[in-house]
């Protein structure tokens, strides 16, 4: 079998705001600490950079910014999912021309498209550009899960290299792993069960928790693929109040406001996001303090 396209610590990038507008010199900054903290990878347009409510020119340009900052030394995974097919198929080719290593691609959201739409819609995406493709099954996001089966179909195609799964469900990379032949790149997209899924066969984390604590990520990760899992199991300790406490309102708004503790930006999210409500943030800087930050 042939090693993994993608694997280890793969960041999912908040996208800095500031007076309404995209903060280049904060992401610059947030880029460069991740880089320097050993992460795997990164992903600038996914659901925590806010895909959803940036305009078109908005995600062009930090896709395109965020390939020039690393230059090389991480893999770029551009967030490049739509409820349309057509625009997906534009944000991809637009990650290739800029030259991403590869597009995260999200299950249509809203329209709730059956399994054989869902088929579709990927294969339509990958037959239409030449760039390794990453499944993105977040039903509590989109509306609609990807079965396993479905991905077993899709598995089969050369631009399909594997699946971020955000389902939390472990019983998933297992059946995965019996089911689809060949390298298939089994990314979890749940920090706080990524320690289980790799245990089940994972190889990697798209995560949350690294914008903020990225050495504690990359420190669990390469424990648990040494096979060291009480190392990974003391890290996991560690940051499982930080997992939690990202979540505690909408996503990523206590990404931001623990970066912002940090002095790495604002807490600023663009409608129809809020500010983490302040009620939260004691445990959010209670979370922070548990993970050494």
């Amino acid at each position: 079998m042939t090693a993994p396209l993608f694997k280890g610590v793969i960041t999912a990038l908040i996208t800095p705001l500031r007076d309404g507008k995209v903060d280049e010199a904060a992401f610059t900054r947030l880029l460069e600490r991740q880089i320097a903290a050993g992460v795997h990878g990164v992903v600038p347009m996914g659901t925590t950079g806010e895909s959803a409510s940036l305009h078109p020119e908005e995600h062009q340009r930090v896709v395109e910014l965020c390939v020039q900052i690393a230059a090389g030394r991480v893999r770029v995974i551009a967030g490049a999912g739509s409820s349309s097919t057509d625009k997906a198929i534009d944000l991809v080719r637009h990650a290739k021309t800029v030259g991403a290593d590869g597009a995260l691609v999200v299950t249509p959201y809203y329209n709730r498209p059956s399994q054989a739409g869902l088929a579709a819609h990927f294969e339509a995406v990958a037959d239409a550009v030449q760039l390794p493709v990453l499944l993105y099954n977040v039903p509590g996001r989109t509306g609609v899960d990807l079965a396993n089966e479905t991905v077993a179909r899709l598995a089969v195609h050369p631009n399909i290299v594997g699946i971020k799964d955000a389902t939390g469900d472990l019983s998933r990379v297992s059946w995965m792993r019996a089911n689809i032949d060949g390298q298939f790149d089994l990314i979890s997209g749940d920090d706080p069960s990524y320690l289980g899924y790799h245990a089940h066969g994972g190889v990697g984390v798209i995560s949350v928790t690294s914008n903020v604590a990225p050495e504690g990520m990359v420190a669990l990760h390469n424990a648990a693929a040494a096979g060291d899992y009480a190392s990974a199991r003391d890290w996991q300790d560690r940051l499982i109040d930080l997992h939690k406490g990202l979540f505690l309102d909408n996503s990523p708004s206590p990404t931001k406001y623990a970066l912002s503790r940090l002095g790495f930006c604002t807490e600023e999210v663009r409608l129809p996001l809020a500010p983490t409500a302040e009620a939260v943030k004691p445990a959010i800087d209670r979370a922070m303090a548990a993970a050494g930050l």
